[in-house]
């Protein structure tokens, strides 16, 4: 009886336990329930926004999420956050705004504020291209042409990139973690997520250093696409919009522009190529003078070592015309003398001028046109000091960055001036037309070497020729000038076949340049102070110099090649370029005109004439380098 109570009693309390510990259990499991369910749910609905948010679908269905990254910068703004959260719950809750706007995103790669978007009617077709702007400036924007995912190539975005104030350009290190932009640094983008198409090649023009490209197709569909689309989104909330449009302007432009500069740079020099080639076959001295304003190669008064006899503006000439004027040859055309290119092609070289006067004219042009394009003046200097180049036996200026030099040796006549004894103890003048000048071993071992005579040889001695021509101890009383000319001209034949080594130096010689003395000689009242354009009726030139036919023939029989500078005609054209009355300053009119004021009517002013004999020079020297080029391949 008493186990049955107990038993009843144990019952009781063992069944009270089992069900207050059912309902706790009960009570537990709904909580974890509900806990479990609320957070699968929080789960499922990240799991599905992020899918909307990267979905690569043309009719994304998470415009929202887009929406927050392309909305501007300043992520601080109410009107910013507004316009994120109705975006939210315009997509759940759609209404005809909405609906507008996703048909509208539909259409573009990403909504963009409106003040901010603009189309260009000019080369977007309606709905197939949107114009993003860069909220840090619409200033100096550069395009640039992006792929969309899914979307044929006829449709495509324009980012634009601002130029920065002051040349400085913005850089973010490691972009994808949205650190700051620093002063003077360039943004960069990550190179492995950024993919641009780029077998984009037709309708394709750069203008200003900006791009413009239209899909050619070759690239409709795929992951070019689809790599930017999500990395620009994905990427917007690490990084401003800005380094992404800057790297990828970046990116672009710089292939762009080494892929232009390239074919550029090798049009330019198969044309240039081209160019020179034809120069091989061109006679430079049958032509005509054309005016040029882009002349002349160096400005008047800015090369201080130009003679004073030959520095017309200095000495008060009035007109300038005479200094825009080109030579231009009938079967070609001469190229600008480029001043850098010349000196590279003289690095390490020695050009010397030999001659009279008018190759003095020659050599004061070229050094001034040379050193006008040297950046340090003070590296080019006449290495024995001198700032006066007349009454010295030769001059030499150093272009020290280029280990060049370019001399000038006073040698009139190319052969000696003499002078013997006479029996009552006086001394005689004489021309030796047996002896080359005594300069000849200085300049002997030239790179290049530019002779030329001729003027000296109308005076009154020589072209009288009597008791002055001199052979050994042999004076001639009498011998006719051309004879004499010619018995000279095959003395310095003669030394420069023995002694100029071809294969090393280059031998020019210029011809007679034309003087123009109206009413008389240099010496009797010959003027040309009137003249001030060209002669431009072939009838007024006048008879090819004889002395020049004698030259023709000297150097036809000559062992070592000479290249023949024909200037005779070109210069006879020239009346308008002589100094006259302006080869000295501060005279008055009076003087001027004075019939015993000499003019020079044989001279050239500087700029002027001359310098059309150096880009002559200058052409001559790219055909010789061109024909070194081509033998070298063929000895290959």
């Amino acid at each position: 009886m008493a186990d049955t109570t107990a038993s009843k009693h144990l019952s009781s309390i063992s069944g009270g336990n089992i069900i207050t510990d059912m309902k706790n259990l009960s009570s537990l499991l709904k909580t974890r329930r509900t806990v479990t369910f609320a957070y699968g749910f929080m789960f499922a609905f990240v799991a599905f926004t992020i899918f909307l948010a990267f979905s690569p679908s043309p009719n994304s269905s998470s415009p929202w999420f887009t929406n927050i990254f392309s909305t501007s910068t300043s992520t601080a703004s109410s009107d910013s956050h507004r316009s994120q959260f109705s975006s939210i719950f315009s997509y759940f809750l759609p209404n005809n705004t909405s609906a507008a706007t996703s048909q509208e995103q539909s259409r573009g790669f990403s909504s963009m504020p409106s003040q901010n978007t603009t189309r260009s009617n000019d080369t977007l077709s309606p709905n197939s291209r949107t114009e993003v702007k860069d909220p840090i400036s619409v200033k100096n924007l550069t395009q640039i042409t992006v792929l969309q995912p899914n979307r044929t190539s006829n449709s495509s975005v324009v980012i634009k990139e601002p130029a920065f104030a002051n040349n400085q350009t913005q850089t973010a290190v490691n972009s994808d973690k949205g650190q700051v932009l620093k002063p003077n640094q360039t943004t960069v983008a990550n190179p492995t997520t950024i993919q641009v198409a780029a077998n984009q090649s037709e309708n394709t023009r750069t203008k200003s250093g900006s791009l413009v490209k239209e899909g050619s197709g070759n690239q409709d569909k795929g992951d070019a696409g689809k790599t930017v689309s999500s990395n620009f989104t994905g990427d917007a909330g690490k990084t401003v919009s800005s380094n992404f449009t800057a790297s990828l302007v970046k990116k672009q432009s710089n292939a762009t522009k080494q892929s232009n500069e390239t074919n550029s740079g090798k049009e330019v020099k198969q044309g240039f190529d081209n160019r020179v080639q034809n120069l091989a076959n061109c006679d430079f001295f049958d032509g005509e003078w054309v005016k040029d304003d882009s002349y002349p190669l160096y400005k008047p008064g800015s090369c201080s070592l130009i003679d004073e006899q030959f520095n017309c503006i200095i000495n008060g000439r009035p007109d300038k015309d005479y200094q825009k004027y080109k030579w231009k040859p009938k079967g070609c055309t001469l190229p600008r003398l480029n001043p850098r290119h010349m000196l590279d092609m003289l690095r390490g070289k020695r050009l010397v001028f030999v001659g009279d006067s008018l190759n003095r004219n020659m050599w004061e042009s070229l050094v001034c046109i040379l050193k006008g394009s040297v950046k340090d003046q003070s590296k080019v200097f006449e290495v024995n000091g001198r700032h006066h180049f007349r009454g010295e036996a030769s001059y030499s200026f150093l272009f020290k960055d280029y280990n060049c030099t370019i001399d000038f040796f006073v040698s009139p006549f190319l052969v000696q001036e003499w002078e013997m004894h006479e029996k009552d103890g006086s001394m005689k003048e004489t021309l030796r037309l047996d002896l080359v000048g005594r300069s000849s071993s200085q300049y002997k071992s030239a790179d290049i070497i530019v002779f030329n005579t001729g003027h000296w040889w109308t005076h009154d001695k020589t072209s009288k020729g009597k008791d002055y021509y001199q052979e050994g101890n042999h004076v001639y009383n009498e011998l006719n000038v051309l004879e004499a000319f010619r018995k000279a001209l095959t003395t310095w034949a003669r030394w420069v076949d023995a002694n100029v080594d071809p294969m090393k130096s280059l031998v020019f010689f210029r011809g007679y340049s034309a003087s123009h003395f109206s009413g008389g000689q240099w010496n009797s009242g010959g003027q040309c102070d009137s003249e001030a354009e060209p002669i431009k009726n072939v009838t007024y030139l006048r008879q090819y110099p004889p002395k020049m036919l004698v030259l023709e023939k000297v150097l036809r029989n000559m062992k070592t090649h000479v290249t023949y500078l024909n200037v005779t005609q070109m210069t006879d054209y020239r009346k308008d370029g002589h100094p006259s009355v302006y080869r000295k300053q501060n005279l008055s009119p009076e003087e001027r005109k004075s019939p015993l004021h000499f003019q020079d009517c044989s001279h050239w002013c500087l700029p002027g004439v001359p310098d059309a004999w150096n880009e002559i020079l200058y052409a001559n020297l790219l055909v010789n380098e061109k024909q070194k080029q081509q033998a070298q391949k063929r000895h290959r």
